[in-house]
């Protein structure tokens, strides 16, 4: 995208100059031409100034030996041409300038932003470390600024240029805030740019195929650009005027912008300081609900996947649940493609891991849905983890036994060959053991016939054999309360 830069503004005294009469005198007309002849020299003493600047610039980076001396005229010369750039050293401390005014070299040509921590290249250019660093990582050796190809990828603090933007900051009351987190991407100047004008395209009274275009690129900006995704956290007004679309009837009622706006919400809060953001927004946990009951089987899916990752951040777990998520996504659970499923299994194992969610879920039928599955083999691994972390709730334990649980868990230990299924089955088989005596019998029976729970015992992992062990404790209880009676 190009980039737009604001002109100085005109002096506008200079454009209504008085009228006179039209008879000058010799001193009006020398003090009407001098501005222009010290424009002039003004800049010819600029340029002069940037090259020598620049030649001291590349002898400190190219030189080993103590750069004192060049420090000093490098320090000199830039001050000289900040006079002749803004004025002498007039600036009360702390006021700011125009942006036009920062020094072009202050500025990382990747980023486009003042460099927190300058460093030079192979091809003698200078750029902001992080912002090299990230772009070395990604395989690309090419100088941003020359396009060269770097004949190594060393990378030398640049001492001289960062003084001089720690004194210009100083003097002109700039903050540098720290960079995002690095792991999450790096935002640049050109991608904050991007950001604003596709939000504004969405949230203003452009037609609506504009707006129809403009939330389909944010959607795919927000996949591939890991950086994109950090820009929401500098605009805390980007999420509504995301979803200022749902005030339109004609883009609210379109499947396509339903869906990406849905699947943008979800790149978006990949990012981790981004979950507290879009949860706290008053519209977009119920905009996701209404989608998983409404939206496209993709559109339903990526909205499961987008309030799981909400729901990471634990005050976002109650909210989502309460503002109505679970029936939905036991919905999606039991009638999903595929991928729908696992998004609404993930999604409800989340959610039940705030203690007083674990209710809503049995309630909503996540218990009953769960062994469904088992028992039809379409999602053993998600359901059985589900139900492992349900089973500690009485409710959820009564659930099971009554839903003919006990047979489909004990033929998970005994003919499933993967071993953390078996432990979750164990565990759940567990819990329902210590809540309800009369499963024993059906236990016992698998026990006396094919010595499941003894073989776990012996050969599970470590939680199942604890487990295993714990069932058959109880099996031996029961049989000894049983003689005693007699």
């Amino acid at each position: 995208m190009k980039e737009v830069i604001e002109e100085d503004e005109v002096d506008e005294a200079r454009k209504s100059r008085r009228k006179t009469s039209s008879i000058r005198s010799p001193s009006t007309s020398e003090s009407i031409a001098a501005p222009a002849m010290l424009s002039s020299a003004a800049s010819a003493a600029a340029a002069e100034r940037k090259k020598e600047l620049r030649r001291l610039v590349k002898k400190i980076s190219e030189e080993d030996d103590d750069q004192t001396v060049t420090y000093d005229k490098a320090a000199a010369a830039l001050s000289a041409l900040r006079d002749l750039k803004v004025g002498p050293k007039e600036r009360k401390k702390g006021d700011r300038i125009h942006p036009l005014a920062i020094p072009e070299h202050f500025l990382c040509p990747i980023s486009g932003e003042i460099m927190r921590d300058p460093v030079v290249l192979a091809s003698g250019q200078t750029c902001d470390r992080a912002f090299i660093q990230e772009r070395l990582n990604s395989g690309n050796r090419t100088c941003p600024k020359t396009q060269e190809v770097l004949t190594n990828t060393i990378l030398i603090p640049n001492h001289l240029v960062q003084s001089m933007i720690s004194e210009w900051c100083k003097e002109n009351g700039v903050n540098l805030s720290p960079l995002g987190n690095q792991d999450e991407g790096l935002v640049t100047k050109n991608e904050r740019d991007t950001f604003d004008e596709l939000l504004g395209k969405i949230s203003s009274p452009s037609p609506a195929i504009e707006r129809r275009q403009a939330i389909r690129e944010l959607r795919l900006l927000t996949k591939r650009n890991r950086s994109f995704r950090a820009v929401i956290g500098e605009k805390p007004n980007a999420i509504p005027q995301l979803l200022s679309v749902l005030s339109i009837p004609s883009l609210t009622e379109d499947p396509q912008v339903q869906e990406d706006t849905v699947t943008t919400i979800l790149n978006l809060s990949i990012h981790d300081n981004n979950k507290k953001i879009i949860g706290d927004s008053p519209q977009v946990i119920p905009f996701l609900i209404d989608s998983l009951k409404s939206g496209t089987m993709e559109t339903r899916s990526n909205s499961a996947a987008a309030l799981f990752s909400l729901s990471a951040f634990d005050s976002n777990k109650v909210k989502i649940c309460q503002m109505g998520a679970m029936k939905p996504l036991v919905d999606l659970l039991e009638h999903g493609s595929p991928t729908a499923k696992k998004d609404a299994a993930t999604a409800i194992f989340n959610l039940c891991m705030a203690h007083v969610n674990k209710a809503t879920a049995v309630r909503d039928g996540a218990v009953v849905v769960a062994l469904k599955a088992i028992a039809d083999r379409s999602l053993v691994d998600e359901s059985l983890t589900i139900l492992a972390f349900l089973s500690s709730d009485q409710d959820a334990a009564e659930k099971i036994s009554e839903n003919d649980g006990v047979a489909c868990l004990l033929s998970i230990i005994r003919d499933n060959p993967n071993s953390r299924n078996k432990e979750n089955a164990a565990v759940v088989l567990y819990s329902i053991c210590m809540y309800d005596r009369s499963i024993l019998k059906e236990v016992r029976e698998e026990e006396d016939s094919k010595g499941t729970i003894s073989w776990l015992a012996q050969n599970g992992t470590s939680r199942a054999r604890r487990k295993a062990a714990g069932i058959l404790e109880r099996l031996k209880q029961t049989m000894s309360s049983t003689y005693h009676s007699y």
